[in-house]
């Protein structure tokens, strides 16, 4: 998850620092989110994708 979001990240040429300000947090936690080291919330991973212009697909696996 942390190197979809690094990599989304970049495509929209967006730094740490600018992606944290948009989500409420510190770049720290966001570099943290990336490399793998934390899993953010449900709730700021929403935050995080909607301000990286993702969409989330959620689907029942059979």
């Amino acid at each position: 998850m942390g190197q979809e979001i690094a990599e989304a990240r970049k495509k929209e040429k967006m730094s740490q620092s600018e992606l944290a300000a948009k989500v409420g947090t510190d770049k720290t936690y966001i570099s943290r989110i990336e490399r793998g080291l934390i899993e953010p919330g449900i709730g700021l991973f929403c935050q995080i994708t909607h301000a990286l212009g993702l969409q989330v697909e959620m689907v029942k696996t059979v």
